[in-house]
C-alpha cells in the first residue's frame, strides 16, 4: 500500500508540472478552499499572535504579555483581527495563484528547476507585499495597547491616514515599514516554494498517507522560514505600530532602536519567537495540506471527465 501511495503521488506531481500551457488552469475551488483554510487558521491562532505582538513591542516575557491582555478584558482580546482575517484570506488565493502563473510563464513544461521555483516564489512575495502591506499596517496599530484610546477602531486609523497628503498616506500611512515587509515576504515565499516540493517528495517515498508529506513539508518550511526572518518580523511590528508625523523614525533608526531596546542581544530579539514559529508551523502545515488535497481532487475530476 505504501508503494502504491508513493507511485500515485509521484505520477500526480509529474502530471501537474508537465501540463501544457494552454491546458493549465487554477481551479476556482482551490482559491475558495485555500481562502477558507487561511481564514480558519488565522482565527484560531490569532490569540497566540496577539501575545507575541505584545512581546515584540514591549520586550516583555510571555506571562507579562498574557497579563496585559487579561487586564484589558476579553472584549479587546480579538481587537485587530479583521485586517489579518481579510489579508490572510486574500493571501491564500493571491500567493499560490501568482506563484503558479509565474512558474508556468518561466517554465511552461515541467519539471521546474530550483531556480524557477525560487524566482516565481520571490516575485509572488513581492506581489503579496504590495497588496497586503496596508492590512498589516492597520492590524499592528490596532494591536498596540498604547493606542487604544486614540484609535479605538479601524475606521479611526483610516481617518488618520486619509488626513495626510497623497505621499504621506503612502509613506507614513498605509505603507509605513514597506521595505522590510517586501524583503520578508519575497524571501519567505522564495524559501517556501523552493523547498516545499523536494521535502514533500522525499517524505512521500516513505509510503506515508498523501496528506502527511504535505502537512510536514508546510510545517517544516514555515518553521525554518520564520526562524530565519524573525528579526524582520520584529522590525516590521515596531515600525508599523508608530503613527503620526512626530513619531516616524527612519528604517535605520527603527532597526537601531529595536537592537538597543533588546540589550543588543540577538536572543532577546527572538523573545516571543517560539510562539510565532509554532503559529507559522501550524498555519503553513495546514495550508499546504489543504492545497495539496485540492490539487489532487482537481486532477482526479479532470481525469474522470477525460475518460
Amino acid at each position: 500500500m505504501g508503494e502504491q501511495n508513493h507511485s500515485s503521488g509521484k505520477e500526480l506531481q509529474h502530471r501537474t508540472r508537465a501540463e501544457a500551457p494552454g491546458k493549465k488552469s487554477w481551479p476556482s475551488q482551490a482559491y475558495a478552499l485555500g481562502a477558507i483554510s487561511n481564514f480558519m487558521s488565522t482565527f484560531l491562532t490569532f490569540p497566540i499572535y496577539k501575545v507575541v505582538f505584545r512581546q515584540q513591542i514591549h520586550a516583555v516575557a510571555m506571562s507579562e504579555a498574557v497579563r496585559q491582555l487579561w487586564h484589558e478584558g476579553p472584549q479587546y482580546f480579538y481587537r485587530g483581527i479583521y485586517p489579518p482575517l481579510l489579508s490572510k484570506t486574500l493571501q491564500g488565493t493571491l500567493l499560490f495563484g501568482t506563484y503558479d502563473s509565474l512558474l508556468c510563464s518561466l517554465s511552461p513544461v515541467g519539471p521546474h528547476s530550483l531556480g524557477h521555483r525560487w524566482t516565481a516564489g520571490l516575485m509572488s512575495g513581492v506581489v503579496e507585499a504590495v497588496a497586503l502591506s496596508p492590512f498589516e499596517r492597520v492590524q499592528n496599530v490596532l494591536q498596540d495597547g498604547r493606542k487604544q484610546a486614540r484609535f479605538p477602531s479601524t475606521f479611526s486609523i483610516l481617518k488618520e491616514f486619509n488626513s495626510y497628503g497623497l505621499w504621506g498616506r503612502l509613506s507614513m500611512g498605509y505603507y509605513r515599514g514597506f521595505w522590510p515587509v517586501l524583503v520578508r515576504n519575497s524571501l519567505g515565499s522564495a524559501l517556501y516554494f523552493s523547498f516545499k516540493d523536494p521535502i514533500q517528495e522525499g517524505l512521500a517515498e516513505q509510503g506515508l498517507p498523501h496528506w502527511v508529506p504535505a502537512l510536514v513539508s508546510g510545517s517544516v518550511n514555515g518553521t525554518i522560514t520564520c526562524l530565519i526572518l524573525y528579526p524582520l518580523i520584529v522590525l516590521v511590528a515596531n515600525m508599523q505600530s508608530h503613527i503620526g508625523w512626530q513619531s516616524m523614525p527612519s528604517l535605520w533608526a527603527s532597526a537601531k532602536d529595536v537592537w538597543d531596546t533588546r540589550g543588543r542581544k540577538l536572543l532577546l530579539i527572538y523573545r516571543g519567537g517560539s510562539l510565532v514559529i509554532l503559529r507559522s508551523s501550524v498555519t503553513w502545515g495546514l495550508t499546504t495540506a489543504i492545497h495539496d488535497f485540492l490539487q489532487r481532487k482537481s486532477h482526479s475530476k479532470k481525469e474522470l471527465k477525460a475518460d
